[in-house]
């Protein structure tokens, strides 16, 4: 099993990106977020904190061309369900779970984004810790054929992750014209350091050129408190 920051590095372009999992210490639940972005309007972003989640702001507002496939909250929190997510579902889901139903009833709702011919996929994933220990939830929503004619809906379910241990799912394989989706289950990947060195080595290993925005969080699974870290490339 590869270290995270290994499997990033040798991929130019996984696009957007979620990590679930848990510290080597198994004191706690680790969730990162990755943005990146080939056009100039997927460049021009930023993280910036939105409560206890975070939302995506244009770095530069003269340069926003179409706001509706970038402009987004990627991480919400109800209770102890934190939702992250590449796009606008995160409202979804978080709704779903405030009027008592369930992430994978809110994702078949939603299908893939409407950008062909790249299609891109719907990646989400919830994290709900209680009583010392964290419950995983991954989904990918992707485009049957070339023309995105219908849409395919898989879901992944983790009850615990082993210590040092996440998974990892990513919008697009590789780079590519158009670009090819993500293919197969989560990626299982080795998760090492404290919060800082976690997230200092997984943004060096996200392609120079392409990344835009990371976030981390570490959520203590005894108590549920969390810390969080935002790098961003536009400063």
């Amino acid at each position: 099993m590869k270290n995270l920051a290994e499997v990033l590095s040798a991929n130019t372009y996984p696009g957007r990106g979620i990590v679930l999992g848990k510290n080597e210490a198994g004191t706690h639940a680790v969730i990162a977020y990755f943005i990146m972005g080939r056009s100039v309007n997927s460049r021009n972003r930023v993280f910036v904190p939105d409560g206890d989640g975070i939302r995506t702001k244009a770095f530069d507002e003269s340069k926003l061309t179409d706001p509706s496939l970038v402009i987004y909250a990627p991480v919400r929190v109800l209770g102890e369900n934190t939702v992250v997510t590449n796009g606008d579902q995160t409202d979804t889901i978080w709704d779903a779970l405030a009027s008592g139903g369930d992430f994978a009833s809110a994702l078949r709702t939603r299908c893939f984004e409407p950008d062909g011919p790249n299609w891109t996929p719907r990646i989400s994933g919830l994290v709900r810790v209680a009583d010392g220990n964290a419950l995983y939830k991954l989904s990918i929503l992707k485009a049957g054929d070339a023309e995105g004619s219908f849409c395919n809906r898989f879901f992944y379910e983790y009850p615990d992750c082993p210590a040092g241990v996440g998974r990892l799912i990513h919008t697009y394989r590789c780079d590519g014209a158009p670009i090819p989706s993500f293919e197969g289950e989560p990626q299982a990947v080795a998760l090492s350091g404290s919060i800082d060195e976690f997230t200092d080595a997984t943004w060096q290993g996200l392609n120079a050129e392409n990344k835009v925005s990371l976030f981390v969080r570490y959520i203590d699974l005894a108590t549920g408190a969390f810390e969080t870290r935002i790098v961003n490339k536009n400063k």
